[in-house]
C-alpha cells in the first residue's frame, strides 16, 4: 500500500527535471539524487526514478543525435553564403538576400524539430508526475532503459 510520502518523493524526483533551468545539469543531478537515496524504500519510487533518469538519459541521446544531423547543414550553409551581407563602409551598406538555400529548410525543419522536442518533454514530466502523485506507475513514450 502506498502512502502520501511515497507518492510525494516519486512526483518530486520527476519535477526534479526541472531544476535544469536554476542549475547545470540538474535535470540528471535532481532526479539521480532523490533515486539514490530513497531507492530501497519503495519499488514505487524505484521504479519512478529509473523511469525519470531513464527518459532524460534518452532525451540527451536524442538531442545529440538532432544536433549531430544539423551541424553540417549549418556550416555548409555558413561557408556558402560568406556573402550575405556586404558592408563597403557606412556609405554603401546593404543586405544582399539572394535566394533561399534547401539547407536552410532542412536546418529549419529541424530546428521545429527540436522545438516540439522540448514542449513534449515538458509535457510528458508534468504526465509523470501527476501519475505519480496519483498512485499510478507511468511509463515515457520513447524511452531507451538504460536502468532496469
Amino acid at each position: 500500500m502506498l502512502d502520501n510520502h511515497q507518492k510525494n518523493i516519486a512526483t518530486f524526483i520527476h519535477l526534479s527535471t526541472f531544476s535544469r533551468f536554476i542549475i547545470p545539469l540538474g535535470n540528471y543531478i535532481g532526479p539521480i539524487v532523490l533515486w539514490m537515496v530513497n531507492k530501497d524504500k519503495s519499488e514505487f519510487i524505484d521504479n519512478h526514478g529509473k523511469q525519470a533518469i531513464n527518459f532524460q538519459i534518452s532525451i540527451l541521446l536524442y538531442t545529440l543525435i538532432l544536433g549531430t544531423i544539423s551541424i553540417p547543414f549549418f556550416i555548409f550553409k555558413v561557408f556558402n553564403g560568406m556573402d550575405f551581407v556586404d558592408f563597403n563602409g557606412f556609405h554603401d551598406f546593404h543586405i544582399n538576400i539572394g535566394q533561399p538555400s534547401p539547407l536552410l529548410y532542412i536546418t529549419g525543419g529541424l530546428a521545429f524539430l527540436a522545438i516540439i522536442g522540448f514542449i513534449l518533454e515538458m509535457v510528458f514530466i508534468v504526465i509523470a508526475s501527476l501519475k505519480a502523485r496519483d498512485g499510478e506507475l507511468y511509463h515515457y513514450p520513447l524511452t531507451i532503459n538504460f536502468l532496469k
